[in-house]
């Protein structure tokens, strides 16, 4: 019969499990941090920032101007504008509205002026939700979809607004171009 110092001892394993597991837990977040400071990392989550609100804004934008992508069009969202959302004249708010969006969007996607345009796309935003989706709730209820969309969208543009639009954008290359000549 074998002695108990020969027997596994199941306590001495498990923690021996636990510390080899923090230890590779303590080694992530040890790379992780070494990312939170470094300008790649930060310029990639603007890339990837810009293109997702590119993406969404030249969409609504352009389906608000020209009624591109199934979109209504300037006069039926103008229609919209004035009696649902109480914005007069409709005309105007619908066109500046879709101006900002698919202009916008144009410029925080390829990166030129995207500070000015992240803050006016999330003024654009703050907007929407002022006149159309406050009175909806958050997530919203059976007559729409409530503004929680909008915080997501003004949150991402005004990150552009604040940090920027990063190497990887037509600012950059502009002021590259500037400091040579």
């Amino acid at each position: 019969r074998p002695t108990r110092s020969a027997l596994h001892h199941p306590r001495v394993d498990r923690r021996a499990r636990v510390n080899e597991f923090a230890s590779r837990v303590k080694s992530a977040v040890t790379r992780f941090r070494a990312t939170r400071d470094a300008r790649l990392t930060k310029d990639l989550a603007l890339l990837i920032a810009r293109i997702a609100l590119a993406w969404i804004f030249i969409f609504h934008g352009a389906s608000t101007l020209f009624g591109a992508f199934g979109g209504a069009g300037l006069h039926a969202e103008a229609v919209y504008f004035s009696t649902y959302a109480h914005l007069h004249p409709g005309t105007f708010f619908a066109l500046l509205a879709g101006i900002i969006e698919c202009f916008g969007g144009i410029a925080v996607g390829l990166g030129v002026f995207g500070r000015i345009a992240g803050a006016a796309i999330a003024g654009d935003m703050i907007m929407a939700m002022i006149t159309v989706t406050f009175s909806q709730g958050l997530v919203g209820n059976s007559s729409g979809i409530g503004y929680q969309l909008n915080i997501a969208l003004a949150a991402l543009a005004l990150v552009v607004a604040f940090l920027g639009t990063g190497r990887f954008s037509l600012d950059a290359v502009l002021r590259s171009l500037r400091k040579r000549n």
